[in-house]
């Protein structure tokens, strides 16, 4: 959380948007960013389409006595008038975690970027995390990672089961072994990801419009250090400025 907050108010700052006040998050999931960055005082919204998730998320600042922040809704089709709060423009929206793949068509993806432009100022910032296909090199196809809170430990793997190149789809077995001092327990699943190669990205942005791209980062977020996308690189953090 510390380094894509970091990254995304730096982000703002650096393309001329001072500190940012506004931030908004489509697939907000359970708004583990949503509420790192509110204990920072910044004024924050989100949408997911698991009703059990944005409950989680809004129970979490219930217990500190705020509104709700978070609605379910479909982040290829919505409005400013389905978002809690002020109907203001925001500052920077931000996904940065691959969520955007969810999307398995063309216009959804598209219809996703505009709806994001309709509630993002001018001038404002899209920050878009997106694991591209490479086009020169063989693509990686599975990952683990593990995090731990006190007694809780969770490890998780992903492997690939199949990729269809015309329809751009990709599959990926994800499992979560979790760890607890009262047991353990594993929660199986299957991902269903569009792909993007570099082209992709940048056709996808042209033919949506009102937006551009500024920048590009990998996953370390260091606002300090951006990087060249070409046929080789998997991990983007596109920073897309409304225009």
């Amino acid at each position: 959380c510390a380094a894509e907050g970091r990254f995304i108010v730096s982000a703002a700052e650096k393309h001329g948007l001072g500190t940012p006040r506004r931030l908004f998050e489509p697939a907000c999931g359970t708004g583990r960013l949503l509420d790192h960055l509110a204990r920072r005082d910044y004024a924050v919204a989100g949408l997911d389409l698991n009703p059990h998730a944005v409950a989680f998320c809004n129970e979490r600042f219930r217990r500190r006595g705020s509104d709700d922040v978070a609605v379910v809704a479909d982040m290829a089709d919505f409005t400013a008038d389905d978002l809690p709060g002020s109907r203001r423009l925001y500052d920077v929206a931000f996904n940065t975690i691959n969520s955007f793949r969810h999307l398995t068509g063309g216009r959804a993806a598209t219809a996703h970027l505009r709806c994001v432009a309709d509630v993002v100022r001018p001038g404002g910032l899209y920050l878009l995390g997106i694991h591209l296909t490479p086009t020169l090199v063989p693509p990686s196809d599975g990952e683990s990672w593990s995090a731990r809170r006190g007694h809780l430990s969770i490890n998780t793997h992903m492997w690939f089961l199949s990729r269809d190149a015309k329809t751009r789809i990709e599959r990926f077995g994800i499992h979560f072994d979790i760890h607890r001092p009262s047991g353990s327990m594993r929660i199986n699943d299957v991902l269903v990801l569009r792909s993007y190669t570099p082209a992709q990205v940048r056709s996808m942005v042209r033919n949506a419009g009102r937006w551009e791209i500024a920048e590009t980062y990998d996953f370390g977020y260091d606002i300090d250090q951006p990087v060249e996308v070409d046929g080789t690189t998997e991990d983007v953090v596109y920073v897309l400025r409304r225009v």
